[in-house]
């Protein structure tokens, strides 16, 4: 199960530990969730295409391991958005966990 409207925050968030390229963003994302979210290419590319569209993160092309990648890094925007967006996921994962614990 996937919370709508998370990838975007967690590719941000991937990202503000320094540029990467989509395969790797996924799968560390993939790793530090423990394989509960394992976000395929047909999610994942439209977006960070999304993301580039709003200028909050920017791509350019490097070479790496003699294979052309398109690489993702955070913009300025980008760091201030997701610095709001992990204040509003605190708020409202802190409200539905105390609905759901009962307390």
């Amino acid at each position: 199960m996937y919370l709508k409207g998370t990838l975007p925050i967690l590719i941000l968030h991937t990202l503000a530990d320094g540029p990467n390229h989509g395969y790797r963003i996924a799968r560390i994302i993939k790793g530090k969730s423990k394989g509960v979210l394992d976000f395929k290419e047909g999610t994942l590319y439209p977006a960070l295409h999304a993301l580039e569209a709003k200028g909050l993160v920017r791509s350019y092309e490097q070479v790496d391991n003699g294979r052309t990648r398109r690489y993702y890094k955070l913009t300025e925007d980008g760091a201030k958005v997701l610095e709001k967006e992990r204040n509003e996921w605190r708020r409202l994962s802190s409200a539905v966990s105390l609905i759901l614990e009962g307390t």
